[in-house]
């Protein structure tokens, strides 16, 4: 069985559809067999001060100052998204617990990667990936992010946190900067091809085992997709099915633990479902 992290306390209303696909998404597959969901309780949010600066979480708790509450984009400020992201976080951790004991897993989620220390941004509220390396300080956590945007805010999270390394294949930068452990890997959204990204993942899993990780957190990213407002021309929907199997194929042949998220994706909501269903099909096609 396939180990999920979903709670029905994920979901708020945005206007990027961003929390809503999480609903679609698990309602889908709680029609499938082989999927083991497991809820979440939500995260103590002293935990984030840990992580982030505490002047910013304050605001995020309490909604003030309004300006630094809502910095990554989601307004107004309001109980019951705090209270979505705070579970979501919570699954980032049980979803990294079940990964490192089953080999696999997932988090229905996503929003994390732009989250620097100081604030959020670009719809990521607090930096779910860096949480994880936080929370298991003894464990070398693999950042393998194939979001369109580069993931500049893990990138910052690498210089605070030793046992964090960012890998980022992306086609549009977003100021994504590199670092010792913050690689980044940019193929161009029309100049590009699918041998070049075949090439950066086998690069990205090199970099893992080479660092000697112990868990690859892939951020399987849909708005790289041709037919996504930022996507690339040339990466149609049979390549992010090659992209999503290769993946999980060479983190089975390496014998590399490995815990997914959904990352980006901005198409209407029917399209970007298949698509992010593709992630948990090629999961199970390789692991079950």
């Amino acid at each position: 069985m396939l180990d999920v992290c979903y709670s029905p306390n994920y979901i708020s209303t945005t206007h990027t559809n961003s929390m809503e696909k999480l609903k679609a998404v698990a309602d889908a597959l709680s029609t499938w067999q082989g999927i083991q969901f497991h809820e979440p309780e939500t995260l103590d949010i002293e935990i984030l001060k840990l992580l982030h600066d505490p002047a910013y979480v304050s605001a995020f708790q309490t909604g003030t100052p309004e300006k630094l509450a809502v910095m990554s984009g989601f307004k107004p400020w309001s109980e019951k998204h705090r209270d979505a992201v705070l579970s979501i976080n919570a699954g980032q951790i049980l979803a990294a617990e079940l990964a490192l004991k089953n080999g696999i897993s997932a988090n229905i989620a996503q929003g994390f990667h732009h989250a620097a220390y100081h604030f959020g941004g670009s719809f990521c509220t607090f930096n779910g990936l860096a949480l994880v390396a936080q929370q298991f300080p003894d464990k070398k956590i693999f950042i393998l992010d194939c979001d369109q945007h580069g993931g500049d805010g893990t990138a910052d999270f690498t210089r605070r946190l030793d046992n964090l390394f960012n890998y980022s294949i992306y086609g549009l930068a977003f100021g994504c900067p590199t670092y010792e452990r913050a690689l980044t890997c940019h193929i161009h959204k029309d100049r590009g091809n699918f041998a070049q990204y075949t090439m950066a993942v086998h690069e990205g899993f090199q970099q893992a085992l080479a660092w000697g990780a112990d868990l690859i957190i892939y951020q399987a990213g849909m708005d790289c997709h041709q037919l996504d407002p930022f996507g690339s021309s040339w990466l149609t929907t049979e390549l992010i099915q090659k992209r999503e199997e290769m993946v999980f194929q060479l983190a089975k042949r390496h014998q590399l633990p490995i815990m997914f998220v959904l990352a980006g994706g901005y198409q209407p909501l029917p399209d970007l479902l298949k698509l992010h269903l593709l992630t948990f099909e090629a999961a199970l096609k390789t692991y079950y």
